[in-house]
């Protein structure tokens, strides 16, 4: 017999998220689903479901993630799975960044994805069960595309925090996984998801200037099928033994190896002076 889970989705409102609140939700599972506002509009569009509680939350207000977390353990009793899914892209150099375009992609990205995480973990840990999926993505193995890399910058830093995170509460009961998407077809693209960098420098025309013309174009072609990666999450909340790491998706999966395989080539190259730092003839401590 099926175990009913309870779901704390953040960034609910569309895209990955309302996708994997309405898979949860026709699984007979019961969920939290978070927004920045709007709560009966996300209401209405999963149907008045009697397992759906919708709250009100901004990743980057301490205090309303405390209280989102609160009332999703007031009204359900507990918190299986956690999906950290709010989130935003940046586009532009680096060089064209202001301080203040970098501090808030890392506010809600990073930031607001430890905040809920902390908040969460002490009625796991109590539990002795649940799992965190920290959304990450492609251009969190390589920034392959300019002009998105301090949005990818981000994305590393969630495979990284997954990744560390893992090794202190696998021993307590709690999964961990980073999970990658490549290129579905949710509105990341469509310019309401992703930021332009106020400043643009002409010596960036030809890298980030292009990725800056072309990415509203490749809105609606792009591969993947949101509903299909919603029940790719399904499938890993059920499993007893899910993987620190999954992309998701052929592009993704080819992104992860691309990386691993460029890496490979970059350290043999360069081993034979890589490991020639170490003191010679030093007993070891």
């Amino acid at each position: 017999m099926k175990t009913q889970k309870v779901w704390f989705i953040t960034g609910a409102s569309r895209g990955f998220g309302f996708e994997i609140a309405k898979a949860a939700l026709a699984a007979g599972d019961q969920v939290v689903a978070t927004v920045r506002k709007r709560v009966q509009d996300l209401e209405a569009a999963l149907e008045n479901h009697s397992n759906l509680r919708v709250v009100v939350l901004d990743v980057t207000q301490t205090a309303q993630v405390a209280a989102g977390v609160a009332q999703a353990v007031e009204h359900f009793g507990r918190i299986d799975v956690l999906v950290n899914n709010a989130g935003y892209g940046f586009l532009g150099a680096f060089e064209e960044a202001t301080e203040e375009e970098i501090k808030t992609q890392y506010e809600t990205n990073v930031f607001g994805l430890l905040r809920v995480t902390q908040a969460v973990l002490p009625h796991m840990r109590q539990q002795g069960s649940g799992h965190i999926i920290n959304f990450s993505s492609l251009f969190g193995y390589q920034a392959t595309i300019p002009g998105f890399g301090l949005y990818a910058s981000t994305k590393f830093a969630v495979e990284g925090i997954s990744e560390g995170l893992a090794l202190e509460v696998n021993p307590l009961g709690i999964q961990v996984t980073a999970l990658a998407p490549g290129l579905f077809s949710t509105d990341f693209l469509s310019g309401d998801s992703y930021v332009l960098g106020a400043r643009v420098l002409e010596a960036y025309a030809p890298t980030a200037g292009l990725t800056r013309s072309a990415a509203g174009q490749i809105h609606g072609h792009q591969p993947g099928d949101p509903a299909k990666l919603a029940q790719v999450v399904l499938q890993l909340a059920a499993s007893a033994t899910a993987p620190v790491h999954l992309p998701v998706g052929k592009d993704a999966v080819a992104s992860f190896r691309a990386k691993v395989e460029t890496m490979t080539a970059e350290v043999s190259e360069w081993e034979s002076i890589a490991v020639s730092t170490d003191r010679n003839n030093q007993p070891v401590a």
